[in-house]
């Protein structure tokens, strides 16, 4: 950075200044964790002296655990795209208007997490239900880590409650898929043909307001091949939303051409894979009782709430932490 030309490559400027801040933050934390441990040790020997110390090290030592688990989940976070951005998508399952809701109550804690960690979401496609909610939405989460802590979120998330939509008050059940992808930088190999592609141009469609386009801006691009379709419509321009479209598009074929290579090692393993995508991974129960409940390492929780307001770090955590399946 010291080099007087370093700046004169802005994307590889950029690119080294992410990878510093990555480096900075797994150093950082290290290296503070031994200055509160070396902290710990000297009142130790002194608590021998002054029990009253006793109290100060039983705080020093719940601050550096603290700051272990920060360490622990930062050396779990080392895969490939762990370090990435994200583009999540929701989609309401059938049920109608009950489903849609759920989606949108989805789409507001996925939201609310990335506001308290500080991230950055960008809303690149959104579908209104009819009577309420959302039929689907895709939004873009930038920020450090993001991919690497939202991949466990790939899943059917289910919905138990009161409905507030059936003048009966009975209990419904509703569900909602979510699927992560890391936002794939332009270095990593994706082949697209532009004959391979077909591109309709088409006007945004919204509950209105001025932030709804008026012109024919939004992009759907098919990619002929597979039949994979993205569509973006929430940027200020047609050329904007081509570029947006293109680039979820390159993230959601090589999330393809990946899980197309472990269905090959599985089968040549003679290991059956577990398929997330369609499965139910949490519950959310909020009648007869309040719970949260991950199905696949049993964490579980009483305070539904605090979880809809985006506090599922306890249940991202314990993914990352679980040991995979031999």
């Amino acid at each position: 950075m010291s080099q007087p030309n370093f700046w004169d490559d802005s994307a590889r400027a950029h690119k080294l200044m992410k990878e510093l801040k990555y480096l900075k933050n797994c150093a950082d934390p290290f290296e503070q964790g031994l200055k509160r441990l070396k902290d710990i040790k000297e009142l130790a020997g002194m608590s021998k002296e002054d029990e009253e110390f006793l109290v100060q090290i039983q705080g020093e030592l719940g601050l550096l655990e603290a700051e272990v688990d920060k360490i622990e989940i930062q050396a779990i976070l080392s895969g490939p795209f762990d370090q990435n951005n994200a583009i999540l998508s929701i989609n309401a399952g059938a049920g109608g208007t009950e489903s849609c809701d759920w989606a949108n109550m989805l789409l507001r804690m996925y939201t609310r997490w990335a506001d308290q960690r500080g991230c950055k979401v960008r809303m690149l496609d959104i579908l209104s239900g009819e009577g309420a909610g959302i039929k689907n939405a895709t939004l873009s989460v930038e920020g450090d880590m993001v991919y690497g802590y939202l991949k466990g979120e790939k899943g059917v998330h289910r919905l138990v409650r009161i409905s507030p939509f059936d003048a009966n008050k009975r209990r419904h059940t509703s569900f909602a898929s979510v699927d992560v992808i890391p936002e794939i930088e332009e270095d990593v190999e994706v082949e697209i043909k532009p004959d391979d592609l077909r591109i309709d141009i088409y006007r945004s469609s919204g509950p209105g307001g001025q932030s709804v386009n008026t012109t024919d801006s939004a992009v759907r691009m098919t990619h002929i091949p597979t039949g994979i379709v993205v569509q973006c419509q929430n940027e200020r321009s047609q050329l904007q939303n081509r570029q947006m479209a293109m680039k979820i598009l390159r993230a959601r074929l090589y999330e393809l051409k990946r899980r197309q290579q472990e269905e090959k090692m599985a089968k040549e393993y003679g290991t059956k894979q577990k398929i997330e995508w369609g499965s139910q991974i949490r519950s959310y129960v909020m009648h007869p009782y309040t719970m949260v409940k991950d199905h696949r390492t049993d964490i579980e929780t009483g305070n539904v709430t605090k979880v809809m307001d985006g506090d599922i770090s306890i249940f991202t955590e314990a993914y990352l932490r679980m040991k995979p399946e031999k």
